[in-house]
């Protein structure tokens, strides 16, 4: 029995060390560890180094994600530090890694500012792209008739996707239904592509009882089950935590999808941003961010957010694989995330791309964008670097569009989309009684104090309340 108990105890001692790992300098050794604990530099009998490379070995050759894996680059030779993550080649050499690349990271594109392609190729067939086109300028009307709508108040708030019409439908057009979708604000889009109607979208604007929220929710806060569509929220950057957590279950259960969240270069300023990649990379996650970098978040300029790179450069420290993108060229965004997709899915990674797309539009209506940026530069973006018109002029370059096409596509969907809104403002508002509702299962007592309390004051002071909600 005490031979058995020793015996036992120094298999399990064994166990422990491989898995913590060791901390000791050695020679041309490659056996990683993936735990971050503490450990001491204590000499290491030769048979149990042996021993410890035969497990690292094994657990190289299994299916187990080391994330360690990644660094397995040291030449033969060198004198390397065996440190919890992977081994460290030592040098000599005082060096300083720069605050700065040598230029900045390139930005891949596919059609130059005139809508010609770069490099020849078939990428999206005819049907595809003509129903891209199609999305983007549905987009582009649904903006401008919405903004117009509240200026007219006839709806609280609004906010466009003017320069980002391709970041919205190209992406889309990459992914599957299955694909959960966590937006930031900014990207209407993509649920105009996954079939969310007009309709339903004037719904949700006027807040009326067809809207699925209920009307509790601000105009432009979006959401669909059905179109996999998680509900917008304005604060920023919180999205993208919960994404991570939603492709670690679609991971778990095997699921042949991935998770895609929106966010601007502001939200690469809150602090969930880093949280959430640096979770993605160490769980090995399928899930891909897309950044909208349009230069603004609402009137801070890039250049008061950050000294890096751009937002791109980021996902190389958390060990996330990036890339850049022009955010203008529905063809450039298109492939990117299709190829995102595919590498997220098949080798279980998280991938960060970074768009760059200038904001066209006013950050919403409630803001003026001329008070902190000239309105020349503006006009620039508007009418030089316009993605659907880049994109207009190789669909027509391949005879797949033309001028007639054009014309009745535009007034179709104005059509449609203000049959929509004069239909969403004569629909019932929802009832008094929905703001209490959907949380609690049996509403607590304060809570009814305070529904009846709304009720009575309403009923003292009625002309204070929109004479059309149910009370």
């Amino acid at each position: 029995m005490a031979f058995s108990l020793r015996k036992s105890k120094y298999v399990i001692y064994n166990n422990l060390k491989t898995r913590m790992g060791l901390f000791g300098i050695t020679k041309n050794r490659s056996c990683w560890t993936s735990s971050p604990t503490h450990h001491h530099s204590t000499p290491i009998a030769a048979p149990f180094v042996q021993t410890f490379r035969n497990t690292c070995a094994s657990f190289r050759n299994t299916g187990t994600l080391f994330s360690a894996r990644r660094f397995e680059s040291i030449k033969a030779g060198k004198q390397v530090l065996d440190f919890p993550g992977g081994m460290v080649a030592f040098t000599s050499e005082m060096s300083f890694i720069s605050e700065s690349p040598k230029e900045r990271a390139h930005c891949y594109r596919v059609l130059d500012d005139n809508g010609q392609p770069i490099i020849h190729q078939n990428i999206v067939n005819e049907e595809v792209s003509i129903t891209m086109y199609a999305h983007m300028v549905t987009l582009q009307i649904m903006d401008t008739i919405f903004y117009e709508a509240q200026r007219q108040g006839r709806i609280s708030f609004y906010l466009t996707t003017n320069g980002e019409e391709a970041i919205n439908i190209a992406s889309a057009a990459a992914l599957t239904i299955d694909d959960l979708i966590f937006p930031q604000y900014r990207e209407p889009g993509v649920l105009l592509w996954r079939g969310f109607t007009l309709q339903e979208f004037a719904n949700q604007c006027f807040g009326n009882k067809a809207d699925y929220g209920k009307g509790r929710q601000m105009p432009i806060h979006y959401g669909s089950n059905k179109h996999n569509y998680f509900t917008i929220s304005s604060t920023i950057a919180t999205q993208l935590p919960h994404a991570v957590g939603a492709a670690y279950s679609l991971k778990m259960e095997k699921k042949d999808a991935c998770v895609v969240t929106y966010f601007g270069d502001g939200g690469s300023s809150e602090g969930d941003f880093h949280a959430a990649l640096n979770f993605a990379a160490v769980m090995e996650v399928p899930v891909i961010f897309i950044c909208r970098n349009n230069g603004w978040a609402i009137s801070t300029p890039t250049s008061d957010q950050f000294r890096s790179d751009g937002v791109v450069v980021k996902g190389k420290a958390y060990g996330v694989r990036s890339i850049r993108v022009d955010g203008n060229d529905a063809l450039a965004i298109y492939n990117a995330v299709h190829a995102a997709r595919e590498m997220a899915i098949s080798e279980h990674r998280p991938i960060l791309i970074e768009a760059l797309a200038y904001r066209v539009g006013h950050h919403s209506t409630s803001d003026d964008s001329t008070k902190y940026r000239p309105a020349n530069e503006i006009e620039f973006w508007r009418t030089s670097r316009d993605p659907v018109t880049r994109f207009r002029k190789w669909i027509e370059s391949n005879g797949w569009w033309s001028g007639e096409a054009e014309s009745e596509l535009r007034s179709s969907v104005r059509k449609e989309l203000l049959h929509a809104i004069q239909f969403a403002e004569k629909v019932e508002k929802p009832s008094i009684s929905n703001i209490f509702t959907d949380v609690y299962d049996i509403p607590p007592l304060n809570l009814c104090e305070q529904e009846i309390s709304l009720r009575e004051t309403i009923k003292r002071y009625p002309e204070d309340y929109p004479p059309n909600v149910p009370v």
